[in-house]
């Protein structure tokens, strides 16, 4: 292919995501000599503060740019496809964070050259994105004990599934469950959760599936209502969880919906892609059905 018909393809890269500290010319030099250059032309980006990567977007597509790459996590993954959804961009992941949730519910390989060999087979599909509150979210929203995990992990100066675990066991035996009414597709519902997790995906990441029957290109999100169990059956939920049969706990309800209206007595957080974001009491959650076209496996 000639150098007028190959495609340009922008690679942003964040070199602090997760624990997958990299030096960035070995990574830079994995990715492009792996890369399909009979087809595309790369060109690398290092973020270097929040809100870079959109930046790095935004030019892109205002000078053509049609194939961005995201070597980084959730949190970027979120800006990047916050941009691109609703264009007629196309975005991949080069998974680089800690959790990586959508990565692992796409599927998409953890190593370097392997996940780049899913984006020079080039398939495309078009996924669902979601909005909370006019706050975009592509994977996973979520509220209550979710969220202070959330907050909490967002803090730490440590990243990795141990201090994500050893957040989760603090917090667990001080927090108490919150009470919520609830809106779903019009139908009423008030209860009593320990957490409520909209996941349009279904994963938090590190492969723990709160919602395994969770399809990205079903115009629903899956309303996950989490009850607080006793702890002698944590380890049973813990193992349900890992072999992505949580939906068997009678601690969990799951109901999918593509409305949802969410009025809450505490808290003001609310976990979006595994950011904790400040809102009011009262969560729109609403899904844009085949809005962002992602290449996957």
């Amino acid at each position: 292919m000639n150098e007028i018909n190959k495609h340009r393809v922008i690679i942003i890269i964040n070199p602090i995501s997760g624990v997958r500290h990299k030096n960035l010319n070995d990574y830079k030099r994995i990715v492009e000599s792996t890369l399909d250059l009979d087809y595309f032309i790369p060109e690398c980006f290092v973020t270097e503060y929040a809100g870079h990567a959109v930046e790095i977007s935004t030019r892109g597509l205002a000078s053509g740019v049609r194939y961005f790459l995201v070597a980084g996590g959730d949190g970027t993954v979120n800006e990047v496809a916050s941009l691109l959804t609703g264009t007629d961009a196309v975005m991949g992941i080069l998974p680089a964070g800690s959790g990586n949730g959508l990565a692992h519910h796409l599927e998409i390989p953890g190593r370097i050259a392997e996940a780049v060999s899913v984006i020079n087979k080039r398939k495309i599909i078009a996924i669902d994105t979601c909005l909370v509150n006019d706050v975009f979210f592509v994977s996973i929203a979520g509220i209550g004990f979710d969220a202070k995990v959330a907050r909490q992990f967002a803090r730490s100066k440590r990243r990795g599934f141990m201090t994500y675990a050893g957040i989760v066991f603090k917090e667990y035996f001080q927090y108490k469950p919150g009470e919520y009414l609830l809106r779903l597709d019009g139908k009423k519902i008030k209860t009593t959760a320990f957490f409520i997790s909209f996941a349009n995906s279904s994963q938090f990441g590190y492969n723990t599936r709160i919602a395994p029957g969770a399809s990205i290109t079903d115009g629903l999100i899956d309303v996950c209502i989490v009850k607080k169990p006793p702890v002698g059956a944590l380890l049973r939920i813990t193992h349900l969880l890992m072999r992505r049969r949580i939906d068997q706990s009678r601690y969990l309800e799951i109901i999918p919906a593509s409305s949802i209206y969410v009025k809450r007595k505490k808290g003001k957080r609310v976990n979006v892609d595994g950011e904790a974001v400040i809102m009011k009491k009262e969560l729109n959650v609403e899904i844009r059905p085949a809005s962002l076209k992602m290449l996957v496996p």
